[in-house]
């Protein structure tokens, strides 16, 4: 019997596709490489303003130079805090010239996320938009250990105000110095020093079993491995557009979006935040060749009546990631757009984005029993296994843990010895994910092993919700628990119960929340028990209110 070890899925790639670079130059090499092949190429595009490769090249070295000049040393961690922004571009850049790591931070984060962010990083340097600097982030960094604060306003390199997505009024800080200012002004010359492939690139923070996010190490070769297969098995064409439909921020957008587009040589195109009317405005300007997202992403731009096949003939591949990928989805998809496959992918951000996805010309099946759509198949380089309980391969078509081995695996968590020993035991990680491998190297993921919540492809862990809904004052008990959601995957309910003498609407307790939480964690309904569910011990069965739900 054919086992995991003969990797079945290799028969789906062709030759040269299988033809993997042990070890890739590092995402900033390769950059440098283009900047000096094609200088005058567009390296950015943000609505109507654009960077060439060579600008790009001396705005991200300039902010280097100042970076250093303030004191920022190799092995420092700057926080990116930034939306699909040019800014965002040229830091990580600068923060990799510099020797430094980058800590992406999503910039719908509140005072209390990103504090833990900060604190458990060691962050030294932060960059973020004006606005939300004065907001909160100011006196976030405070108590934190930051020492050099950078500002973007979301106006610049802009020459059309677009009020559907720029709503921010330009408050320039007087304590924060404006990055492309300081991109602009250089600095002393530094001792550049390029990374070596097993430095840190990012600390890309998702939650834990402690519900507390926890930093993934992903090495500079880890996301040279991806963005390089993902340029060798897509090849694009020299003069592509990649569109950045998911946020850079998150490892998906990361890897490859920014980091394949720029390692090509290809053009990435910009447009702060998704909207979907705004990004088919894009889609009609840049005429991309390429882009990713959730299929949340993908049913809201199905859902504008003015989206047509035209639209989207650019396009040679679209992939979709982060979120389950209902079949009826991507039959939707290709009826309006004229035929377009919206190609299924796997991955996380402890595997630097995919893992498994679909090879361009294929089409992935769907499970006849369970109807639920295969994810891809593994890449070339890559070990994908199905573990039962003990550890131990089960055969194809049967259900276990998801299990990953390869190149773009991370080498542990920050700071976290006893959490990196569990998840990545021998260096092979273990997902999390329960799923099964059919005989032609298939994978489908039909569950979760943890009590994670997915929400539009965003992660949320119950305890992080809990412990906001138990500092309300009249909560007295708390459980959190994903429910079905046609649009979103899963969206977030809240199970309470109430002091003695307390009264709580659930619609304020979800303001509450609201306040307090990213938008994609606060619970979209709360309902009061009078107690909740408990284990003999006095522990709260969230299984049985997740059964409840529905």
């Amino acid at each position: 019997m054919t086992g995991y070890a003969d990797r079945p899925w290799l028969k789906h790639f062709t030759e040269e596709q299988r033809q993997d670079v042990e070890h890739p130059p590092s995402v900033l090499h390769s950059f440098l490489d283009a900047a000096g092949r094609v200088p005058d190429h567009q390296a950015l595009r943000y609505f109507d303003g654009a960077l060439g490769y060579r600008e790009l090249d001396d705005l991200s070295d300039g902010l280097a130079r100042h970076l250093v000049a303030r004191g920022f040393a190799p092995g420092d961690r700057l926080a990116v805090m930034l939306q699909n922004v040019p800014q965002f571009v040229v830091a990580v850049l600068a923060a990799w010239r510099a020797g430094g790591t980058v800590v992406p931070v999503n910039p719908m984060y509140r005072q209390g996320e990103l504090a833990h962010i900060l604190q458990d990083a060691g962050v030294a340097a932060i960059v973020c938009s004006e606005s939300a600097w004065h907001d909160y982030v100011r006196a976030t960094a405070a108590g934190s250990p930051v020492r050099i604060a950078l500002t973007a306003s979301e106006f610049d390199l802009q020459t059309r105000d677009d009020p559907r997505v720029l709503t921010a009024t330009r408050r320039p800080a007087d304590d924060a110095r404006d990055l492309l200012a300081a991109a602009r002004a250089g600095g002393p010359a530094y001792d550049a020093v390029l990374p070596a492939a097993d430095d840190t690139a990012l600390i890309s923070y998702t939650s834990g079993t402690s519900g507390r996010p926890k930093g993934a190490r992903n090495t500079h070769g880890n996301l040279s491995f991806n963005a390089h297969r993902q340029i060798r098995i897509q090849a694009l064409g020299d003069d592509a557009v990649v569109f950045a439909l998911a946020p850079v921020f998150h490892i998906t957008g990361m890897v490859c979006q920014l980091s394949a587009a720029l390692a090509a040589g290809h053009t990435l195109a910009l447009a702060y935040r998704f909207e979907p009317g705004v990004v088919l405005d894009a889609f009609r300007e840049h005429r991309p060749a390429y882009t990713v997202g959730p299929s949340t992403a993908f049913m809201a731009l199905l859902a504008r009546p003015d989206a047509t096949a035209a639209d989207f003939a650019s396009f040679r591949l679209i992939s979709s990631g982060g979120a389950p990928l209902p079949p009826a989805v991507v039959e939707a998809f290709r009826s309006r757009t004229g035929g377009l496959y919206l190609a299924n992918g796997y991955g996380l951000t402890e595997c630097s984005a995919p893992c498994a996805s679909v090879p361009p010309g294929s089409e992935a099946p769907v499970d006849p029993v369970s109807g639920t759509l295969a994810v891809g198949v593994p890449g070339p380089g890559t070990m994908v296994r199905i573990l039962d309980d003990a550890g131990a391969e089960v055969p194809f078509g049967t259900q276990g843990e998801i299990a990953v081995t390869g190149p773009m695996v991370v080498p542990g968590y920050w700071n976290r010895p006893e959490e990196s020993a569990a998840a990545l035991p021998g260096g092979e990680l273990l997902t999390g994910d329960i799923g099964f491998m059919d005989e032609d190297g298939w994978l489908y993921v039909v569950d979760r092993k943890k009590d994670m919540i997915n929400a539009s492809g965003f992660k949320v862990w119950p305890r992080e919700v809990e412990d906001v809904l138990y500092t309300h004052p009249a909560v007295r008990e708390a459980a959190v628990v994903g429910v079905p959601d046609a649009y979103r995957g899963e969206s977030v309910k809240a199970y309470v119960s109430l002091r003695p003498g307390a009264d709580a609407d659930p619609a304020e307790i979800v303001a509450y929340c609201k306040e307090r939480l990213a938008a994609y964690k606060y619970p979209r309904e709360v309902e009061v028990l009078g107690d909740l569910p408990k284990t003999a011990t006095g522990k709260i069965l969230r299984r049985e209110l997740k059964a409840q739900a529905g």
